[in-house]
């Protein structure tokens, strides 16, 4: 049985989520209680010496880091549908995955944590981190469906939450009108998941 360690409020852990529903594959949720620093228990530092969510278990697999759990999942379970295996097709996937540990991480994701959660955050530079990022987005989105491959693979799931939660960090996403129609289009997937601000929360 897979086990996935995350919270509730976790975009990343979210993300994952959702591709293991896509995927349709049973697993187990642990969530630690950060409040208490059960994610920095020795426990869990034994599974992420980071002490941060997510963590996915597989087996004798154990792996830290929402983008690398993605890959994990899509290759041994996705076949080439996810992740190719051509390299210059996995190569335009991954570029997005690395966008969404980068850009989009250091933008809206952080928009959020200063707006929702109070945590000390460059503001100014967060919002022009998000709107470089949106722009990039928006352009690509407008000329595709998707942001790699011309289909839905990680890499849209990747650049997903936190750029659906940009709103929670107080920013306006109806410029983007390419990106808000591209986020309409996974929340219509049939297998949908959510968390709290998203459609279907779990």
């Amino acid at each position: 049985m897979i086990t996935l360690h995350t919270v509730d409020l976790s975009g990343n852990g979210m993300k994952v989520r959702l591709l293991l529903s896509l995927l349709g594959l049973d697993y187990e949720t642990k969530k630690p209680d950060m409040m208490k620093g059960e994610h920095k228990s020795p426990e869990f530092l034994k599974l992420n010496p980071l002490g941060q969510v997510p963590v996915l278990v597989d087996g004798a697999v154990t792996l830290r880091d929402s983008q690398a759990i993605l890959v994990y999942l899509a290759r041994k379970y996705g076949g080439d549908k996810w992740l190719p295996g051509d390299a210059a097709q996995m190569g335009e996937v991954m570029q997005w995955l690395f966008f969404a540990g980068n850009e989009i991480y250091q933008g809206p994701n952080r928009l959020r944590l200063a707006n929702l959660l109070k945590l000390k955050v460059d503001v100014e530079l967060a919002r022009k981190i998000t709107e470089g990022a949106l722009k990039v987005m928006e352009a690509q989105l407008a000329r595709h469906d998707w942001l790699a491959l011309d289909r839905l693979t990680i890499a849209d799931l990747a650049c997903y939450p936190y750029t659906a939660l940009a709103y929670q960090g107080d920013f306006d996403l109806a410029p983007y009108e390419s990106v808000r129609a591209w986020i309409a289009r996974i929340e219509a997937l049939p297998r949908y998941v959510g968390m709290p601000g998203l459609p279907k929360a779990a």
